[in-house]
């Protein structure tokens, strides 16, 4: 599922080449989201956490997330597809480029008000004007939960996956499965995720240290790595038994 950052970078991609645009053809195969946006002025894209919106003349907006397997790519006219055909889902075109969305399982043509209500439980947005302490608020209301567990909350805080989840505890020396009521340092973690975030977001990727590499040495102490399904969703989850005993 792409993660916070990754969905930053793609409505930065999408914000550059579309905004101020006016759509000369728009198609889905979502019956859902069909209507006539043809004629209509791209205002701007931005990411929301782990949704992108494009932002409509006329008070219409594009809600979608990627959930697995969703992305967005962008063309010039004419030019051939990375994906095929029959994984399109929507596309937005003008007389410069055209955007086009694979395999998004949600999406949702609402008006500002509407999005609003949509995007109203999320907790902060940790790639925009971000509540530290509002965060640490809402994770101190699982106290009884994991930490990997409420890290990939998106209504404790918005933009966090698998990756960074396993990269800011690895980073804070905090064990995934410790409960948030014995955690001291949340807001530290949450300002640790957060950087990470914004790192990867500016396209400087930092080297991961657990995530993906089970069985691998630990690049600080040299302890093989671990891994686990956890969580409702049974995700890996990656740590250093040593490093975050």
């Amino acid at each position: 599922m792409p993660e916070g950052d990754t969905i930053f970078r793609t409505a930065a991609t999408l914000q550059k080449a579309l905004a101020g645009k006016i759509v000369t053809r728009y198609e889905t195969m979502l019956p859902r989201i069909d209507a006539p946006l043809r004629g209509r002025t791209i205002e701007r894209v931005a990411a929301a956490g782990k949704h992108l919106v494009i932002d409509f003349s006329g008070d219409l907006h594009l809600r979608t997330h990627m959930r697995m397997n969703g992305a967005w790519h962008i063309y010039r006219p004419g030019e051939r597809w990375r994906r095929p055909r029959r994984d399109m889902r929507i596309v937005i075109e003008t007389a410069d480029f055209v955007a086009v969305g694979f395999n998004i399982p949600v999406a949702e043509l609402v008006t500002g008000r509407e999005l609003q209500r949509a995007l109203h439980e999320q907790g902060p947005d940790l790639l925009a004007e971000f509540d530290v302490a509002e965060a640490v608020r809402r994770a101190r209301e699982h106290g009884e939960e994991e930490i990997a567990n409420v890290l990939l909350n998106q209504r404790v805080a918005a933009g966090i996956g698998n990756i960074w989840k396993s990269e800011s505890l690895f980073a804070r020396g905090i064990n995934p499965f410790r409960k948030v009521k014995d955690i001291d340092d949340l807001e530290k973690l949450f300002l640790t995720a957060r950087a990470l975030l914004q790192q990867s977001a500016r396209g400087e990727r930092p080297r991961l240290s657990v995530y993906s590499r089970g069985g691998q040495p630990c690049r600080k102490c040299g302890t093989t790595i671990e891994s686990r399904k956890h969580g409702l969703d049974a995700r890996l989850t990656y740590w250093c038994p040593r490093c975050q005993p």
